[in-house]
């Protein structure tokens, strides 16, 4: 390894920490962090690195690791339960929004065909960028988060064939003459290559898994990523074409789950090197040269999607908040502008200094989001009622004596015991994907946040005995049960506690009762393993009933003084001790 290799990392690694940080404490977000990060230490100002050319092949090589994450994600299961909102709300969004853009295009002199390639191009948006920011916010779980997922979504199938199909545009295709050869050509190793995957992939996964060894799993993941994407650049195609082929054909076989696993900690990292390599390859001299041109450019795209999106949204029958925040989180441009920028100039569909103006436009366009986005919230607050952040089920409620707030594994046992006993209640359940899931078998769920008082009273709290609190994070579960507990004090809270801390602190609320969700299954084990070892079933029986009471007021006690961390140590120290003498006493 070079000492400049070393240098450079060393300053990628030191922007990071410092830069990201901040801009995370200044509530402008991590993306912003990276992207200032990346022109900081960019060839334009201070010039810590300054090789143009490592610039432009790591960001490439950032997008191909990006669209592998993609296509790794994009199950083909998902894509049927997604598809009206996907291709409908998404394929609307890239016809009309690209539509507008090419006439505008014309308008300023471009030729139809490039014309068009430039308003497809545009008329995407960041998946990396716009899911970081809502995922940071905690929107992804809003009516505009869902709708701005499924937009992504179709941007990133539309991409693709719009990457193979640009270098197929050659001079004469303004003249709307196409290279059929080279078309099927294209079409032909997409199709060798997904063929190929399906039948090598599983034994060359297999074989790698069967050597018991995580990094060697990780490595066949990664040859079949880069070797996937090499074979196709091989013939005449972009990498990033081929790592989201490897991707989708990872995501259909049996070992998908064990590779999000070891991805996902790689997967913010290498989304925030994109971003610091967007910002190093910025070309701010020729901001500098031509602002007003840029500036307008800017604000003229961001402004066409915005109201396109506000319209698409409000068509779509969501509110005017949600509308608006719609336009505001996906206005910018899209990763892909570089790389398909990049493909029109090299096949001359597009002029050279014309693809670095508008990578500059899409650059400038995803720094100025999160700025648009904390302005909105700060001062402008549009959209940001009381009613925005969450746009939930409407909740129609005739009758019913329990609340179930979360309908996870924990929740579901509650409501099949509640049926069998023709018992009415009203589930919330604030995971969109999870209301989906179980509104397949045919279950009533609302999708809903069960903190929020207004939910809380469009579904009836008012009408119910027992509140069930089965919420499995905890900072929600908590903030719920003291929503409840202030406005509901005749509903009775029974709830699911993660650990201690989490019983703890539902019982400074003073919740009814809480469980701890391995307690019982846990000591209903331990039963069975005295049993094996021997024990008889009362003796077995016996010493679980023991240590239940004991834990259980162990747990009262600790709750007293559970803010004093050596207090709570000597209690546990005590109660171990007495626990130990207790069943001392039962030997003899």
């Amino acid at each position: 390894m070079s000492a400049s290799w070393v240098h450079e990392t060393v300053v990628f690694l030191a922007a990071t920490v410092i830069a990201v940080p901040l801009f995370k404490k200044l509530g402008m977000g991590a993306v912003l962090g990276y992207l200032i990060a990346g022109v900081l230490i960019g060839p334009w100002l201070f010039s810590v690195i300054s090789n143009v050319e490592n610039i432009l092949s790591f960001s490439e090589f950032g997008v191909v690791l990006l669209l592998f994450i993609i296509g790794l994600e994009l199950r083909p299961a998902r894509l049927w339960e997604l598809r009206r909102p996907i291709f409908g709300l998404g394929g609307a969004q890239v016809a009309t929004t690209g539509l507008v853009l090419a006439v505008g295009g014309v308008a300023l002199g471009l030729s139809p065909v490039t014309a068009v390639v430039v308003g497809l191009v545009l008329s995407f948006s960041s998946t990396a960028f716009a899911l970081q920011i809502l995922a940071e916010k905690k929107q992804l779980t809003t009516h505009y988060g869902r709708a701005s997922f499924a937009i992504l979504l179709f941007q990133d199938l539309a991409a693709i064939p719009l990457l193979a199909l640009i270098p197929l545009l050659t001079s004469s295709s303004a003249q709307h003459d196409w290279n059929f050869l080279a078309a099927f050509k294209t079409v032909a190793i997409v199709v060798i290559v997904v063929a190929g995957g399906r039948w090598l992939l599983r034994p060359m996964l297999r074989l790698a898994a069967s050597a018991a060894s995580h990094e060697v799993f990780v490595a066949a993941a990664l040859l079949v990523v880069v070797g996937t994407a090499l074979i196709v650049q091989l013939a005449g195609l972009s990498m990033a074409l081929g790592a989201f082929l490897a991707g989708v054909l990872l995501a259909d076989s049996e070992y998908r789950h064990e590779l999000e696993a070891d991805i996902e900690p790689f997967k913010g990292l290498l989304l925030g090197l994109f971003f610091i390599a967007v910002g190093m390859s910025m070309n701010l001299g020729l901001v500098m040269q031509r602002p007003l041109t840029v500036l307008g450019l800017v604000l003229g795209l961001m402004a066409v999607k915005s109201l396109l999106l506000y319209g698409l949204g409000r068509f779509a029958k969501q509110s005017h908040a949600a509308a608006i925040n719609l336009a505001l989180y996906i206005s910018q441009g899209g990763e892909f502008a570089f790389v398909l920028f990049s493909v029109a100039a090299g096949a001359q569909v597009l002029d050279k200094a014309l693809a670095e103006l508008l990578i500059v436009v899409v650059s400038v366009s995803m720094a100025l989001t999160p700025l648009l986005i904390l302005l909105n919230e700060k001062i402008f607050k549009i959209g940001q009622g009381p009613q925005s952040p969450h746009e939930f089920d409407k909740i129609e409620v005739r009758e019913h004596r329990v609340i179930i707030a979360g309908f996870g594994r924990f929740g579901q046992m509650v409501a099949r015991t509640l049926r069998m006993k023709k018992i009415p209640f009203t589930v919330l359940e604030a995971s969109f994907e999870q209301v989906d899931f179980v509104r397949k078998f045919g279950n009533k769920i609302y999708f809903g946040d069960a903190s929020r008082l207004d939910l809380l009273r469009a579904a009836r709290a008012d009408l119910a005995d027992v509140f069930v609190l089965a919420i499995d994070d905890i900072e929600a579960s908590v903030k719920t049960a003291e929503m409840v507990k202030k406005h509901y004090p005749h509903l009775k809270i029974y709830a699911r506690a993660r650990n201690r801390v989490h019983a703890y602190r539902l019982m400074d609320i003073g919740v009814d009762k809480q469980i701890r969700e391995t307690f019982l299954s846990s000591i209903e084990l331990a039963r069975d393993v005295l049993m094996a070892l021997g024990h008889s079933e009362a003796e077995a029986n016996e010493a679980i009933r023991r240590f239940r009471q004991h834990d259980e007021a162990l747990l009262q006690r600790q709750h007293k003084i559970h803010d004093d961390e050596a207090q709570l140590i000597a209690a546990a120290q005590q109660g171990a001790q007495e626990l130990e003498r207790l069943f001392e006493e039962d030997s003899t």
